[in-house]
């Protein structure tokens, strides 16, 4: 079982920008190192390779291969791979997303990264580029009771699915708002109609109560979601609300600060068997250090260490440096 001293967890690449090639030839590696040793810098032996930084299935396999020995050179390992905003069942561009979601799952395998996340969420809408927040600005809502569309997304993930398990990884599905992965209801819903071992979920709550409108407790997503989990993002927010006056405010913080209590999310994990790659995310300011302290709060405080059943209690325990490997 994994503890604290060993857990692998991975500082997501969305604080690093685009890095990706300009033109099919350029192998862009000097950007790369220096984004990946920015990521050591911050204390980081693994790394998610989120899709935003680089568009992995879009590489030749000269910058495929160039990418790899990048990894290889800042001695990071690539503990899993982020494929976001390519929604399968997008009504224009699903096919082409498919295509390329197959081209990541490749790119994946001959890397060797163990799993791949992807979601049913869209590229961000003009209107919420344009703000600090883009969660406060309605974006696209997959539509609520449409069998045609949820059939088409069932197929899509079980053929994306297949050919994870093909090739030896996991394929874990982000929890993302007003998706058909936008609740924990529809989100197991969507896992058992798939139906394959190899197809878990990937329960990233901030997603979910972000959101400035009423949403389900934070407790209820983990405890329905927790069992489907093979990969986690995890991130916080502060949350206030007026409901009698429809009022709903949230800001980015740490996982230690926000509204979601990882102390008692990562026990609701871990009593469900989890034992996957977590992922420290943040949006705003500067997000690599506050993944960071994520890491820290979690190695230190939270993930139990060696030799603690899940029932006891950790508080008053000295843990050592939040950093040992």
């Amino acid at each position: 079982m994994l503890s604290a001293d060993d857990w692998p967890i991975a500082a997501a690449m969305l604080p690093l920008g685009d890095a990706h090639p300009a033109g099919r030839s350029e192998v862009p590696a000097e950007r790369w190192l220096a984004d990946l040793a920015e990521v050591r810098d911050a204390g980081f032996t693994d790394v998610d390779l989120t899709d935003s930084w680089i568009r992995y299935g879009d590489l030749d396999r000269q910058q495929a291969e160039s990418l790899g020995e990048c990894l290889r050179s800042s001695g990071l390992s690539a503990a899993s791979l982020s494929a976001i905003r390519r929604s399968v069942i997008d009504e224009e561009h699903g096919e082409a997303h498919l295509a390329y979601a197959h081209r990541t799952i490749d790119f994946a395998a001959e890397l060797g990264i163990p799993v791949v996340s992807v979601g049913l969420h869209r590229a961000l809408t003009a209107a919420q580029r344009e703000e600090l927040w883009f969660w406060t600005v309605e974006g696209h809502r997959d539509p609520v009771g449409d069998d045609d569309a949820w059939s088409l997304a069932v197929d899509r993930l079980r053929e994306l699915g297949r050919h994870a398990g093909e090739v030896g990884l996991l394929l874990s599905l982000e929890l993302y708002e007003h998706t058909f992965l936008g609740t924990s209801d529809s989100s197991v819903r969507l896992v058992e109609d798939i139906g394959l071992d190899v197809v878990g979920l990937n329960p990233d709550i901030g997603n979910l109560i972000r959101l400035h409108e009423p949403v389900e407790d934070w407790r209820a997503i983990a405890e329905a979601t927790m069992p489907y989990a093979n990969f986690w993002h995890v991130k916080n927010y502060t949350r206030d609300e007026d409901a009698a006056a429809g009022l709903f405010s949230t800001v980015p913080t740490s996982l230690e600060l926000g509204v979601i209590n990882y102390r008692e999310a990562v026990k609701i994990a871990l009593r469900n068997g989890f034992q996957g790659v977590i992922c420290v995310e943040h949006y705003g300011g500067d997000g690599l250090s506050v993944s960071a302290t994520n890491r820290d709060y979690l190695r230190g405080r939270v993930l139990p260490r060696r030799g603690y059943s899940l029932g006891e209690s950790r508080v008053g325990q000295s843990h050592g440096s939040a950093d040992e490997r």
